[in-house]
């Protein structure tokens, strides 16, 4: 994983944006603001972060920035081994980008999270790995179901335009329509756009289940393959382009 996307959710109402881009190029991190920033601060009035104050500079350091790291278990922590095991990343392989792209580096403490930009395998297939949202919010019942869900059992997306915080809210399901969560919001536009052109072009499958102790966020992993079409590819709208590229235009 290489790029990663830094978003922000306003808490009231629950609209996010993308605000900023970290690159690696195996060398250094690169931190740039993108111009999904403009249109939060537009409509929420939202600063620029104070680890990032200026916003069309390219911040760069060798070690990745501490509003990233601050988001991992340090691998000085007991139970580091068991956030690798509930990512799905073996020991070996535990690049900060990686983790982050899985775990969404989410904390109670703020309103920001993380998400990967993917790169298309050689078949052209783009993989998107997240945990499943909105689990306090389920019923008993669905959420004992996810217990007995297996490793690769096939989940549908389902719209849902009942639920009156996001009306773009996917729904996961299992074959026989019980509800065991929700897709992260950024895969909503994705989901959409793709489901919309031909329902197999999508598929979503149990990468993992991870019972308590583990953290209710970190319960249901899930693996989602896109196809999408040769000339498109996810994330690449305006709200993404950084904002020094925008400066540089005018």
């Amino acid at each position: 994983m290489k790029t990663l996307f830094l978003a922000w959710q306003n808490p009231l109402d629950r609209t996010w944006f993308p605000i900023g881009r970290l690159t690696f190029d195996g060398t250094n991190y690169q931190f740039v603001y993108i111009q999904g920033i403009l249109a939060a601060q537009q409509q929420y009035g939202l600063r620029s972060l104070p680890s990032f104050p200026e916003l069309d500079l390219v911040y760069q350091s060798p070690e990745l920035f501490p509003l990233f790291a601050n988001r991992l278990l340090r691998r000085s922590r007991p139970d580091y081994a068991d956030f690798l095991r509930w990512l799905n990343i073996p020991i070996h392989q535990d690049d900060p980008m990686a983790m982050l792209a899985k775990s969404g580096g989410q904390r109670v403490t703020d309103t920001l999270f993380v998400f990967p930009c993917p790169e298309p395998d050689e078949n052209g297939f783009y993989h998107f790995h997240f945990f499943a949202q909105e689990l306090l919010n389920l019923s008993p019942l669905n959420a004992s179901r996810i217990s007995r869900l297996q490793m690769g059992e096939v989940l549908r997306l389902v719209g849902d335009p009942e639920n009156s915080y996001d009306r773009a809210a996917l729904m996961l399901c299992t074959e026989d329509d019980d509800l065991v969560g929700y897709c992260p919001r950024y895969l909503s536009d994705v989901g959409f756009e793709v489901s919309g052109q031909s329902p197999c072009l999508i598929d979503v499958v149990v990468e993992r289940i991870n019972m308590a102790p583990a953290p209710l966020q970190f319960r249901l992993l899930c693996h989602m393959t896109v196809q999408m079409p040769q000339e498109e590819r996810p994330f690449l709208g305006t709200m993404y382009q950084p904002l020094n590229a925008l400066k540089a235009a005018a």
